[in-house]
C-alpha cells in the first residue's frame, strides 16, 4: 500500500510497517495526544498533540548492538513515496 493508505491505517488504530526496513519486527504506530488535565496533576508527563513512533523493541537482528527503543518517528522521502507499507498483524 502507499503511504496515505498506511497513515489512514494509522489513524484505525493499526500498526504498520514498509517491507523494504532493514529488521524484521519493526512497525510505527499513532499514538493519541491527552489533556493536560491528568490525575495527580502529572501533566508534565503527556503529549497534548497526537504523535506517530516507531516500536523497535521486537527488532530481529543479528546485530547486538541494534536499539530496541520506542521513539517519535518522522518519514523520510523515501518512506512516504514508498508503496511498500503493510498491516502489521
Amino acid at each position: 500500500m502507499n503511504f496515505g493508505t498506511a497513515i489512514e491505517q494509522l489513524k484505525r488504530g493499526s500498526s504498520v510497517a514498509r517491507k523494504g526496513w532493514n529488521g524484521k519486527g519493526i512497525f510505527i504506530k499513532l499514538k493519541k495526544g491527552n489533556s493536560l488535565n491528568t490525575p495527580n496533576n502529572r501533566s508534565d508527563e503527556v503529549m497534548t498533540h497526537d504523535f506517530i513512533y516507531i516500536d523497535t523493541t521486537g527488532l530481529q537482528t543479528s546485530n547486538l548492538e541494534a536499539p530496541k527503543d520506542r521513539v517519535p518517528w518522522l518519514a523520510s522521502q523515501t518512506d512516504m513515496l514508498a508503496n511498500d507499507w503493510y498491516v502489521v498483524e
